[in-house]
């Protein structure tokens, strides 16, 4: 007879559609317009750690149902939150998440959600609200405690040419080393790669822990655009609403100083004409390249002047003015070092060449004067030789502005990934040379020296295939045919092959992302360029002149406003044709518009003065969390899963960013069928606690 079985219910799986939190509610951050920068990282880390908790893509987080919560703080963020470190600290986040490596993929996935949350809100603002919260710069616990102090002179305290705003001589000790930390820029920029780590764990560290040791200080006084920079958010700098902020610093629409005077202080604003320093367009990026690209030319005018003439027995007055332009350029290189950092300093490609360039310069100093002190003529030789190798890096230098181009910009980030990997298959590479050249050399050591080995293996490795088959009876009779076929088949056929091949794959890796990647190179080159501490630049060679005079002044004169002011007419006279130029050309291109507001539409109030959305109590308002409606207790037939039309989720204009490509098209659409699938499967599986009979 039949035998009636009742299975138990199989407990349901704990599985939502998308790799999002399932919390059905969660709360959003609470932030407070006064509040800290580390308070801010705090509670946003808190609701991402809370809303990400599984591996998803960009594209997911950017497309799907997987980014409501996001959506979510983003309204949040833009309709009731005024704080103005608020995208900085989301670059801060997406830069601590991006360097964890959990093996998952969660880490990248939240880095990649605090990356959409700074592009979204910054598309809800208005262009000008925009830029004050890109270029806000994060202050110091200092400054914040003598806010009170506003009121005294700011003309007293040490100053150089690197202090932005003079210290009072008057204040604290500990106020004067917190100023001494913040002057120290490569120091605290170094620092930030240790401070990663502390972003998080000071969430669980209490608040006297914190006020001793503040894990967000190495941020001080950086925007969001160089956290972004530091961060690699590629993608946050290549967005419309940032990459405008970026070209009004490029074209000098946007300025961080208006004037020249003692009481100047560095604060983001639109330039105006009307009202405006003329010398303040020294620091506006554009024509700084423009003097480097003819620094550089007279530079190779130079250089080609002293090695045609190549006096050996004497030092001519071309030869004078080429050390004079070497001093020059070591000069500005270590100033652009202690002004940008080792991380801005290191992410521009050409700063390896400069590098290179000053190394050579010393070297062929130093052996033209040992040379001649010593009246050794063939070390005069060997000198002017190695200043022939200047070319090599002098030339490309001269013609880095192509960089700019997005063509040319495009292939520099391709050829420096394709140099690495080239590096590295490299290893390979010489193991088999070193082994092959060793047997080689041994077998035939009565036949050939070794140096004379090296050179047939080496012909043989770069394509002469026909010399190893010509000397192979000649090596060994018995051991050297096979062997030298061995090692023309790996040379010639697998290891070139293998080599194309990868340099071929990371072409194609960079290409795919050749527009983020021009950007970011642009993006580092204007920040670098622009965002300084130092009131006066001198652009070289000029900047010798204000060397051989203050610096040594410094030594036992006291620091004071003096210093500053008498930089400041050094600058307006050594630098007024410069400046008469850059006006003439302004006044024929009309560059600078006369409103000073045309570029960045919005208020001109302060953005972050404006009002706040009204209070949760409100009936006008919307609730503070981020609430997501239960699903149904009622769980649909499968067919109904399957036939049941995927409703089209419209996305707002500004959080589609740039128009996707094929692949993200189809990215998209797979993520949706798996969606579907997954919810087929859970019905599926809740349906198998039904009576089965079994005969």
């Amino acid at each position: 007879m039949p035998i009636r079985v009742k299975s138990r219910a199989l407990p349901t799986p704990d599985r939502a559609l998308s790799p999002i939190s399932s919390h059905q509610e969660v709360q959003l951050p609470d932030i407070e317009h006064e509040d800290a920068f580390r308070d801010v990282i705090k509670k946003l880390s808190a609701y991402i750690v809370e809303v990400v908790y599984m591996p998803s893509t960009f594209e997911q987080l950017r497309t799907t149902s997987a980014g409501d919560d996001l959506r979510t703080l983003v309204e949040h963020l833009s309709n009731r939150v005024t704080n103005p470190a608020i995208v900085n600290a989301l670059l801060a986040l997406r830069w601590h998440y991006g360097a964890i490596s959990d093996g998952r993929g969660v880490s990248e996935a939240r880095a990649n959600a605090c990356e959409i949350v700074a592009w979204r809100f910054l598309t809800r603002l208005s262009e000008r609200e925009a830029v004050e919260f890109c270029l806000y710069e994060i202050p110091d616990a200092c400054e914040r405690d003598g806010s009170s102090e506003a009121d005294e002179p700011a003309d007293a305290g040490e100053s150089n040419e690197r202090t932005s705003l003079l210290r009072n001589a008057s204040r604290s000790s500990s106020r004067d080393s917190c100023s001494d930390h913040n002057r120290s820029g490569t120091t605290r920029r170094n620092k930030l790669f240790k401070s990663i780590s502390k972003l998080t764990m000071s969430r669980q560290a209490s608040d006297v822990e914190e006020l001793e040791d503040d894990p967000t200080a190495p941020f001080t006084h950086l925007n969001a655009l160089e956290i972004a920079a530091i961060a690699d958010a590629k993608r946050f700098l290549s967005q419309h609403v940032v990459q405008k902020i970026i070209t009004g610093i490029w074209n000098g629409e946007i300025i961080f100083w208006d004037r020249l005077s003692v009481h100047s202080e560095k604060k983001p604003r639109v330039y105006n004409p009307n009202t405006a320093d003329p010398f303040s367009r020294l620091r506006v990026p554009k024509y700084l390249k423009a003097y480097e690209v003819a620094f550089f030319v007279g530079f190779l005018m130079l250089y080609y002047s002293v090695l045609i003439e190549q006096n050996r027995y004497s030092i001519t007055p071309l030869e004078i003015l080429l050390y004079v332009w070497f001093a020059a350029f070591f000069y500005d290189e270590v100033s652009e070092y202690i002004d940008a950092g080792s991380v801005f300093y290191a992410a521009d490609v050409w700063n390896l060449f400069d590098m290179i360039m000053i190394a050579i310069g010393i070297v062929f100093a130093v052996l033209r004067f040992v040379g001649l002190y010593n009246k050794d003529y063939t070390l005069v030789d060997i000198a002017f030789d190695v200043l022939s190798l200047e070319a090599l890096f002098m030339v490309p230098r001269v013609c880095s502005i192509l960089s700019l181009s997005p063509y040319w910009g495009t292939l520099i980030p391709c050829l420096k990934e394709m140099g690495k990997d080239f590096l590295k298959f490299m290893v390979l590479v010489v193991i088999v040379y070193v082994g092959f050249l060793t047997t080689f050399s041994l077998v035939g050591r009565e036949m050939y020296s070794f140096p004379h080995m090296a050179m047939i293996v080496t012909k043989i490795f770069f394509g002469s295939s026909y010399v190893g088959f010509d000397i192979m009876e000649d090596i060994d009779p018995i051991f050297g045919p096979p062997l030298m076929l061995i090692f023309v088949t790996l040379s010639s056929i697998l290891l070139m092959g293998s080599l194309t091949g990868m340099l071929s794959n990371s072409f194609s890796r960079v290409i795919t992302h050749a527009r983020e990647e021009y950007l970011y190179v642009y993006s580092v080159y204007v920040l670098e360029a622009s965002t300084s501490n130092r009131l006066t630049h001198f652009y070289p060679p000029f900047n010798l002149i204000a060397l051989g005079i203050f610096r040594p002044l410094r030594l036992f004169l006291p620091s004071d406003d003096k210093f500053r002011q008498g930089r400041i007419l050094l600058l307006r006279a050594t630098h007024a044709p410069i400046v008469g130029v850059i006006q003439v050309y302004e006044w024929f291109t009309k560059s600078a518009n006369f409103d000073g507001f045309d570029s960045f539409r919005g208020p001109r109030t302060s953005s972050f003065k404006r009002q706040a959305a009204p209070p949760p109590d409100r009936p006008d308002s919307r609730p503070r969390s981020g609430y997501r409606p239960r699903l149904s207790a009622s769980r649909p037939a499968s067919s109904e899963v399957v036939n049941r039309p995927k409703p089209q989720r419209e996305i707002p204009e500004d959080d589609t960013g740039n128009a996707p490509t094929d692949v993200e098209v189809r990215i998209s659409e797979l993520a949706a069928k798996i969606d579907r699938l997954t919810a087929l499967v859970v019905s599926l599986q809740s349906g198998a606690g039904n009576e089965t009979v079994r005969t």
